[in-house]
């Protein structure tokens, strides 16, 4: 699978990068990170230009966004889970997996459709419960395009700035993961703790 992702983004140049990043937005088990790095390292040595490909990256974000919340728009949450069961190892998700999706979705509202893009395997399987739920589609769209876009451009930046050492990015990818799961703890404890004040705010009659 990397070698195919290499040769998609070595022949087909920042649309086969967009093309690679929709399929890997619906789940293929290759993180979208070793692309953007490749990506990245293309636009250092003057093959690729950042917008161009950073506009092709995150279409394809949404594209495959947008496959999987038509999925969840289409079938309950017992289809889901029955699919997920049968073919989801072919694409290496569990119904765990899902029931994380749903779990945030729950929690955190459609803005977790904006910080699921910055966690991994949740930034795809979010657009499942997006789907189920009826989520308008502009605001879905808008909030993918955001936090797809944020994601993309950090690890094109990367990328750029590894150069030739682009792969070494790879070895602490996962720290940077941590990074954004501690985060997401912080901003989810800010609002939570707002939530809490508002609501034993004396009421003014």
């Amino acid at each position: 699978m990397i070698e195919f992702a290499t040769q998609l983004v070595e022949n087909i140049g920042v649309i086969g990068a967009g093309i690679f990043i929709a399929i890997e937005s619906i789940v293929i088990p290759l993180p979208s990170e070793f692309v953007l790095l490749l990506s990245g390292f293309n636009v250092s040595i003057g093959d690729f230009s950042f917008l161009p490909l950073w506009a092709a990256t995150t279409t394809g974000s949404l594209v495959g966004a947008l496959a999987l919340y038509g999925v969840g728009f289409a079938i309950s949450r017992d289809g889901i889970n029955s699919l997920t069961t049968k073919f989801g190892k072919f694409v290496g998700i569990k119904v765990r997996d899902i029931d994380k999706a749903f779990d945030w979705f729950e929690k955190y509202g459609p803005f977790v459709v904006f910080f699921g893009r910055l966690v991994p395997l949740i930034r795809s399987l979010v657009s499942i419960p997006a789907g189920l739920a009826k989520m308008n589609l502009l605001r879905f769209s808008a909030l993918t395009i955001c936090g797809s876009g944020i994601w993309n451009a950090l690890w094109i930046y990367i990328g750029i700035q590894l150069g030739e050492r682009w792969q070494d990015a790879e070895g602490w990818a996962k720290y940077l993961d941590y990074a954004v799961y501690g985060l997401l703890v912080i901003v989810a404890i800010i609002f939570i703790t707002r939530m809490i004040r508002q609501r034993n705010k004396p009421r003014l009659n």
